[in-house]
């Protein structure tokens, strides 16, 4: 079995180390014997988007969200919108996620709509919301502790049809006022934590491998892995984090 992912924007959109999360999930995915396939497709680039079972887009500032309002606008945010919509799976991180929403409007009243693939919106402020940070995520979400590293000066704000991803511990997540972080919108997870967030969270890693391949192989489990330096990391961090 082929596990065929499509990176977005892979040149642009690569803060604090993200692309680690395709290389994570590349590597889990190959050790329980499966092939996998990555393909980049960035500004002015097309494919057939049916053709991928996972798709990830990485943070970027506002610039680089700026730069990419035309090739979204052209008719590959269309197709974004259209795969979400389909169930494809997709793990989006920080400008990512904010991408995948309806909007963003930046401190200073600069408005980008974006594609609306979740019914999301970002409104920006002029304080940053930074540092490591831990949430938690339901079971539904894969019961993981998360650890991450969050900077953003957006403040992204949840509609009634999104869940969040999970509830922040320690840190700001979504806003810094009701507690949330990231977002679950059918097979969409999106989050505002770089690192980059899988390495150091085996159990959200498997749990988005299981949900993309399942889309194939409803009946796929995972074969456990020899996580105790992925466990003993997270577990390091959580603990400076909680004290």
């Amino acid at each position: 079995m082929e596990l065929k992912i499509c990176h977005l924007y892979p040149d642009i959109l690569n803060l604090y180390g993200d692309r680690g999360n395709i290389i994570c999930l590349e590597k889990r995915a190959r050790w329980r014997g499966l092939d996998v396939s990555t393909t980049g497709v960035s500004v002015g680039e097309t494919a057939d988007f049916t053709a991928f079972d996972l798709f990830f887009i990485g943070g970027g500032q506002d610039f680089e969200q700026a730069v990419l309002l035309r090739d979204l606008a052209a008719g590959k945010g269309k197709e974004i919108k259209a795969a979400a919509h389909d169930g494809k799976v997709f793990l989006a991180i920080c400008g990512g996620y904010q991408i995948l929403g309806t909007s963003y409007r930046t401190w200073d009243g600069d408005q980008f709509d974006f594609i609306g693939a979740m019914d999301i919106h970002t409104i920006g402020s002029r304080e940053r919301m930074i540092g490591n940070f831990i949430y938690q995520c339901p079971p539904e979400n894969s019961g993981a502790r998360v650890v991450g590293f969050e900077n953003h000066s957006g403040k992204t704000y949840l509609g009634p049809d999104v869940s969040p991803l999970g509830t922040v511990l320690k840190g700001h997540g979504n806003n810094g006022e009701d507690g949330s972080e990231g977002a679950r919108s059918k097979n969409i997870f999106a989050t505002y934590s770089h690192g980059p967030l899988l390495p150091k969270n085996p159990v959200l890693a498997d749990f988005i491998l299981q949900t993309a391949i399942r889309q194939k192989d409803p009946g796929f489990v995972p074969e456990p892995l020899d996580d105790l330096y992925e466990k003993l990391a997270n577990d390091s961090m959580a603990e400076r984090l909680l004290i």
